[in-house]
C-alpha cells in the first residue's frame, strides 16, 4: 500500500493544474489517469492546436444553477495568470476570433507545459491507471487501482476527483466521478451534452438534406439568449459555432430562431430590388445575398409550402409576399428533434451540485477532504476557451488547499 498527502484522479486540464498546485506546497501527489497518456481531451482540442484561454472570460460567460459560484476560482487564476505561464515556456499563440488563443504549433505542447510543470513539482504520474473502489476512513480515502495487471492501493488524505463528464466516450470519458459524489451522498444535476450540433425529425432532413455543407454567418437565438458566429448545415441538423453555442441553452420541444443574413434588413434589400431591378427572379436577388443552394432552397420551400404562389420575378411580388420571404430569412424558425448527444458533445452542463461545495476550496462540504473540479462540477463555460479557463482556475483553486 501507497502513501500520499494527495490523490487525484484524472489527468486532464484541471487534474494536472490541480496536481502542479499541491506539488509546489511540498505535498506528496499522485496523479491518475485510465488513459495511456494524460491530457487527451487536450491533445484534440481546437482541432490540434488546443484553444486554451479566451481574453475575455468572465462568469457571464459560464452556465451552473449558481451562476456565482465560479466568481472566485476565476478571480483568483485569470486567463492573464495561464498566458504568462504559456509565455514562460516560450509557447507561441494567437488570437483566432473573439478573443479565443490557439497554439501556433500543436496542443501537445500545453500537454508537455503541463507534465514538465508536474515533473519539477515531484507529482507522480499514473496512466493506464483503473480505479476502482475508493473509501472514507478516518485519516483521509483509500484507492484501490488496477495498473499494468497488478492490483495496489494509495492511501491519501485529500482525495480530488477531476474525472470530467461523459462527453467524447470515444476518448474514454464516463461518468464515473458522478457516481463517486453520489457515493458520498452529493447531489449530481443530471449532466446533458453541450456545444453540441442539433438534429431535425426525418421530415425536416428530408426537405434540408441539400443543404448539407452549406454554411454562413448567423444570429440564432433560444428565449432570450442569442449567439452570432458560423452556421453550417449537415447530414443530421444544424452545426458550427453558433449552433454550438446555442445548443447550451436548447431543451427538448423548444424552437429556434435563425437569422440567415443578420446585417441586413432583407424586406428592405428586396423592396429596393424590386424598384431598380423589376424584371430580375428572385432566385438571382436572394442568390445574391446566401449562398446559392440556400437561396434556391427557400424559394422553393415557399412556393410549395404557402400560399404565396409561384415567387418568379420581383416586379410581380407586393409588399406582403416580400415580408413572408424576408421573415424565412431574417427570423427563421425551426425545431430540432434533439442534440447528437454526448458522442459528440464538446463538454458536459451539469454535474456535481456547487451547493455541495466551498466555491474557495472546492471542498465538499459534506466530507471533508473530497474536492471536485473542472468539468465534472455543475459549471460549463460557452464554446471559445471558456471550459479550458474553468479547469485552470478551479485545478489552482483547489491545489492551494489539499
Amino acid at each position: 500500500m501507497l502513501s500520499f498527502d494527495v490523490v487525484i484522479i484524472g489527468a486532464g486540464a484541471a487534474g494536472l493544474m490541480a496536481a502542479i498546485e499541491a506539488g509546489k506546497r511540498k505535498r506528496s501527489v499522485l496523479l491518475l489517469d485510465h488513459a495511456k497518456a494524460a491530457g487527451e481531451k487536450i491533445r484534440i482540442s481546437g482541432g490540434g492546436r488546443c484553444n486554451f484561454t479566451n481574453l475575455h472570460t468572465a462568469p457571464a460567460n459560464f452556465l451552473s444553477q449558481n451562476p456565482r459560484f465560479c466568481v472566485s476560482a476565476l478571480k483568483r487564476y485569470t486567463q492573464r495568470d495561464f498566458i504568462a505561464l504559456i509565455e514562460a515556456h516560450g509557447i507561441a499563440y494567437h488570437e483566432k476570433t473573439l478573443g479565443q488563443l490557439f497554439c501556433d504549433g500543436s496542443s501537445k505542447q500545453i500537454i508537455s507545459l503541463l507534465l514538465q510543470e508536474c515533473r519539477k513539482a515531484g507529482v507522480v504520474l499514473w496512466t493506464g491507471a483503473k480505479v476502482g473502489k475508493v473509501q472514507k476512513h478516518n485519516g483521509g480515502f483509500s484507492v484501490a487501482i488496477e495498473r499494468d495487471g497488478e492490483r495496489d492501493k494509495a492511501t491519501c488524505g485529500s482525495l480530488v476527483v477531476a474525472t470530467g463528464g461523459p462527453s467524447i466516450p470515444k476518448m474514454g470519458a464516463t461518468g464515473f466521478g458522478y457516481d463517486l459524489a453520489r457515493a458520498f451522498d452529493l447531489i449530481v444535476v443530471p449532466p446533458l451534452p453541450a456545444l453540441v450540433p442539433l438534429t431535425f425529425d426525418e421530415a425536416t432532413l428530408a426537405k434540408l438534406k441539400h443543404l448539407a455543407g452549406v454554411s454562413l454567418n448567423a444570429v440564432v437565438t433560444c428565449g432570450k439568449t442569442r449567439f452570432a458566429e458560423a452556421l453550417l448545415f449537415t447530414h443530421r441538423g444544424l452545426s458550427g459555432p453558433v449552433i454550438l453555442q446555442i445548443s447550451s441553452y436548447w431543451r427538448e420541444g423548444e424552437e429556434i430562431g435563425v437569422n440567415l443574413l443578420p446585417d441586413d434588413d432583407v424586406f428592405a434589400l428586396l423592396k429596393q430590388a424590386r424598384s431598380a431591378r423589376p424584371r430580375q427572379e428572385l432566385k438571382s436577388i436572394l442568390s445574391e445575398l446566401l449562398p446559392r443552394r440556400l437561396a434556391l432552397h427557400i424559394v422553393e420551400d415557399l412556393s410549395a409550402s404557402s400560399n404565396l404562389g409561384a415567387l418568379g420575378r420581383i416586379a410581380d411580388l407586393s409588399d406582403k409576399k416580400l415580408r413572408r420571404i424576408a421573415a424565412a430569412i431574417n427570423d427563421w424558425r425551426i425545431l430540432p428533434k434533439g442534440t447528437e448527444g454526448f458522442r459528440t458533445a464538446e463538454v458536459t452542463l451539469g454535474g456535481v451540485d456547487t451547493d455541495e461545495l466551498s466555491s474557495k476550496t472546492f471542498e465538499a462540504k459534506k466530507v471533508p477532504g473530497l474536492y471536485f473540479i473542472g468539468e465534472v462540477v455543475d459549471v460549463t463555460g460557452h464554446l471559445g476557451g471558456y471550459n479550458f479557463q474553468w479547469a485552470w482556475a478551479s485545478g489552482y483553486a483547489a491545489g492551494q488547499y489539499v
